[in-house]
């Protein structure tokens, strides 16, 4: 689990600013798809279209 997102508490994560919030939520999800793929719960393709919908849907762009 990404340590920045799990230590933040309340009071740290209200201080963080709409952007902040998103990115750290975009890396947590991102994070979460690399873990499923690791352990087998989905395969590359999957993987793949999932981490293309949300960068599309975050506004992110694709390395």
């Amino acid at each position: 689990m990404n340590k920045d997102f799990a230590d933040l508490d309340r009071a740290d994560w209200a201080s963080l600013s709409h952007e902040e919030k998103n990115q750290r939520l975009f890396l947590r999800q991102k994070e979460l798809l690399d873990m499923f793929l690791e352990r087998g719960a989905i395969s590359q393709a999957q993987h793949d279209k999932s981490l293309h919908d949300l960068i599309e849907k975050m506004g992110k762009q694709e390395n």
